[in-house]
């Protein structure tokens, strides 16, 4: 379905009973991020909110894409995986056989839809550019502040259209943009994005590189821009797909090299030069739940800024999971299965990102496995496969898991998983924005090979009995008294698996704990044990397992220990520890700096609490960040480690 505008997709959340406004005065400085955070965790991802009350001219839409529901609304569709069976259908429909002129006509009503999925440049001016800033001053818009220690305001969910110079092939991407003054923000394009490799070649040339920045308009637009497309695929095909219908552009005022989507809400045109001098931008409070640190980015020259006649600021946040952008990275992995599928992996059936490894640090696919090593044939596959290259932890099960079950899959993996044999580590591209890597942009990765193995792929010198009737949480707990907390849960539910809290305080701490701890036979049976910060409630599974895969680096951070059982004589018996603790220049020689996770400044949860009878939402909701507030290194966004206790 094609909305006319974000106006129309706004009606039409309101009308589904998805949206609240809110119509008491809500500060865009950090205020409206701590509604947001606290409504995007309420069970289903809470309603779209509208600030219509900012103390600017604009209102605020936040939260609209934080459901299943909106997000099947924002692309037309009932179910998230209508799309990827309408993308099979028609590579299955246009790759078929042509046999005789019957089975070529059926094409063609195809063939026409994929013209009627073009963008088209249309002449004039659209809506978007029906009022002109006099003087460009993007300090005029409700640009939110999300996190205490953020650099700054930041524009969100902007819609960044560059080109290439040489083949004047467009890129729709999204990149924060940090506002440094009236006509100044920066632009956070990573080195491995597209618009980063056309900055490049605007360089080589010596040139400014014009970019439009659009905010608003047709909801797939923003979720075209966040899409893993390959470079030469471009966007507004995607959105036109999506949509059912082209994307109408128009040229931009001050940038006419660059087209921008006609029923946009705001258009932001300027500039990147590659000669001036790169600005300091951020800290961040990322995706990840954790500050993504400040660094050297292109400067962005605002050269004009128009927008439709009552236009809505469209804008989210990121941090600690699950917020707003879960459900974009949901609708991705339903689509791009397909995609996937077809091109790269066939034998996959299906795939799933939790939560907890905000995106890419957590993948789980299933194959239909039909030879011995086809799983890593996968992994090899997944890891080539456009930005599934960033992936840090992938586990592979077969057609006997259940992947969206995590309890019923956990016990299929880890009753058909050596730690000795079907773990392997690798290493190559990661994304910028995880700490955990020894060097910035380039870490290890693992898979765990759960599938059901065949008789090549066994290896009969190990056995892994149930772990010891005379396991003792407690007994562990005194014998090893750095140890904060256990969580036996899981191999009560036979998931031969231990998370424990530790409180790390010197060199090698955790390989050699790891190494006493199994040598001591208390343990025998489990097959992995990971060790997360002494701050963490290893008993709260979400939390460990978003923390522990954050502050991991697969290769680096394994401990691998094997011995002959004690119970099973003549069998050996393996365990694999992973240290995901954070990680210090004392004891672990890491050199670069560590983040600290993000949370709400005590005084805006305050001022929040204070007006929420005010807003309409219903019953309180405590702030999500008083739970992570005993997790905190210091205040500041670069852990400072005189705080470590």
């Amino acid at each position: 379905m094609a909305y006319r505008n974000q106006q129309h997709f706004i009606d039409t959340l309101e009308q589904a009973g998805e949206l609240v406004r809110i119509k008491t005065f809500v500060d865009p400085n950090l205020e409206i991020a701590e509604i947001t955070d606290r409504i995007s965790k309420t069970p289903g991802g809470g309603k779209a909110l509208l600030f219509e009350n900012t103390g600017y001219d604009f209102p605020v839409l936040m939260n609209a894409y934080g459901s299943e529901r909106r997000m099947c609304l924002a692309l037309g569709v009932k179910h998230l995986d209508d799309v990827a069976g309408e993308i099979e259908n028609l590579f299955h429909l246009l790759s078929a056989p042509k046999e005789n002129i019957i089975d070529k006509l059926k094409v063609l009503p195809k063939l026409s839809q994929f013209a009627s999925w073009m963008p088209k440049v249309k002449s004039g001016r659209g809506a978007c550019q029906e009022v002109v800033m006099p003087e460009p001053d993007i300090t005029k818009l409700p640009v939110i502040t999300c996190w205490p220690k953020d650099g700054g305001p930041f524009v969100t969910l902007p819609v960044i259209h560059t080109k290439d110079p040489n083949t004047h092939t467009r890129n729709v991407g999204m990149y924060r943009m940090q506002v440094f003054g009236p006509r100044l923000t920066g632009m956070h394009w990573h080195k491995h994005k597209v618009s980063a490799k056309h900055f490049n070649e605007y360089k080589k040339l010596g040139k400014k590189m014009p970019v439009a920045v659009a905010l608003g308009g047709d909801p797939v637009y923003a979720y075209s821009a966040t899409a893993p497309l390959p470079e030469n695929v471009d966007e507004y095909m995607l959105a036109g797909f999506l949509r059912k219908k082209k994307v109408e552009l128009v040229k931009c005022i001050t940038q006419p090299e660059i087209e921008v989507p006609a029923d946009a809400d705001f258009v932001i045109e300027g500039y990147v030069d590659p000669n001036d001098d790169m600005i300091w931008e951020g800290p961040f409070g990322d995706h990840t739940g954790y500050y993504s640190l400040p660094d050297w980015y292109p400067r962005f020259h605002i050269t004009c800024i128009t927008h439709k006649k009552n236009p809505v600021y469209p804008a989210t946040i990121v941090g600690i999971p699950p917020q707003e952008d879960a459900w974009l990275g949901k609708a991705t992995e339903r689509i791009f299965l397909a995609p996937i599928k077809m091109t790269l992996v066939p034998e996959i059936i299906d795939m799933d990102m939790p939560v907890e490894g905000v995106f890419h640090n957590l993948v789980i696919a299933q194959l239909k496995k039909e030879y011995p090593g086809q799983g890593l044939k996968v992994m090899n596959a997944m890891w080539g496969a456009g930005q599934m290259m960033f992936n840090k932890i992938l586990v592979l099960a077969d057609e006997g898991a259940r992947i969206q079950d995590y309890k019923s899959l956990a016990q299929y993996v880890f009753s058909h998983m050596n730690p000795a044999t079907d773990i392997y580590f690798s290493q190559g591209p990661m994304d910028v924005l995880d700490h955990s890597c020894s060097k910035l942009g380039f870490g290890g990765k693992m898979c765990i090979d759960g599938t059901k193995k065949m008789n090549e792929e066994l290896n009969e010198a190990f056995e892994f009995p149930l772990l010891s009737t005379q396991f003792d949480k407690q007994l562990v707990m005194q014998q090893f008294t750095e140890i904060r907390d256990i969580n036996d849960a899981l191999p009560a539910i036979h998931i031969p698996c231990l998370i424990i809290a530790v409180k790390k305080n010197r060199k090698r701490h955790i390989r050699e704990l790891h190494q006493q701890l199994c040598a001591s036979g208390i343990i025998e049976g489990i097959k992995m044990v990971l060790y997360v910060e002494h701050t963490v409630n290893a008993n709260d599974l979400p939390v460990a397992l978003w923390r522990f895969c954050n502050n991991l680096d697969p290769r680096r951070d394994h401990i691998p220990f094997q011995q002959p059982s004690r119970q099973i004589p003549g069998k050996t018996w393996a365990c694999m520890g992973f240290d995901g603790t954070i990680k210090t220049k004392a004891f672990d020689d890491f050199e670069r700096d560590w983040p600290n996770i993000i949370v709400a400044a005590d005084e805006t949860i305050a001022s929040v609490d204070a007006k929420w009878e005010q807003l309409g939402l219903g019953a309180f909701v405590p702030s999500p960040s008083l739970k992570f507030k005993d997790q905190m290194y210091g205040e500041e966004a670069v852990v400072g480690w005189g705080n470590l206790k």
